[in-house]
C-alpha cells in the first residue's frame, strides 16, 4: 500500500492535471502514482487498491492515457490481465510528437481557405496560428534530439538512471 505522502503526491499531481490540462482529477492521480509505484508496472486492480478508487474510474484514467500516448499497457506470458506503466519513449510522452502541429496547422490552413477572400484582419488568428504550428513543426525534432543527448550525458554522469532495459 502507497504511504500518506505518495498519496498526496498523486492528489497533487491529479490536481495539477485538472487545473492545467482539464483533465478528470483521477487522470493526473494516476499519472502521479505510477510516476512514484514500485512495482512500476501496476495491474488496474492494483492501481484501484492503492488509489482507493473504482476499478472504472482506474479503467478510464488508463484509457486517457493511453488515447495520450503516456503510458504502455503490457501482458506477461500466462497473464490474463494488462500491467500499465509510464512510458518516457514515446514522442507523445514527452511533448515531441510534431503530428499534433501539423494537424492544428491544418485545420488553420483549411480556416484560412474558408475566409480566403476576408480582410487580414480577420484571418489574423488563423494566420498566427498556422505560423505557431509551423515552427513548432520544424524546431520540435531540433529539440528532441537535443534532449536525447542531454539525457544520454545525464545517464553517463549517473545522474539519471538507465531504465531502457526494463522495457
Amino acid at each position: 500500500m502507497p504511504t500518506d505522502a505518495e498519496i498526496t503526491f498523486a492528489d497533487h499531481a491529479g490536481r495539477l492535471y485538472a487545473r492545467r490540462y482539464g483533465m478528470a482529477p483521477m487522470v493526473g492521480r494516476l499519472l502521479g502514482y505510477l510516476a512514484i509505484c514500485d512495482p512500476r508496472e501496476q495491474s488496474i486492480a492494483e492501481l484501484a487498491e492503492a488509489l482507493l478508487a473504482s476499478r472504472s474510474a482506474i479503467a478510464s484514467a488508463v484509457s486517457t492515457l493511453d488515447t495520450l500516448g503516456l503510458i504502455r499497457r503490457s501482458r506477461a506470458a500466462g497473464e490474463r490481465m494488462d500491467r500499465i506503466h509510464i512510458d518516457m519513449s514515446a514522442p507523445r510522452s514527452t511533448g515531441f510528437d510534431v503530428t499534433e502541429y501539423q494537424e492544428q496547422a491544418d485545420l488553420a490552413r483549411e480556416g484560412l481557405a474558408l475566409l480566403a477572400d476576408a480582410p487580414p484582419e480577420r484571418r489574423a488568428v488563423l494566420l498566427e496560428w498556422a505560423a505557431f504550428a509551423d515552427f513548432l513543426v520544424a524546431r520540435l525534432p531540433e529539440l528532441e534530439k537535443d534532449w536525447k543527448t542531454r539525457r544520454e550525458a545525464l545517464r553517463a554522469a549517473g545522474d539519471l538512471p538507465d531504465t531502457r532495459q526494463h522495457r
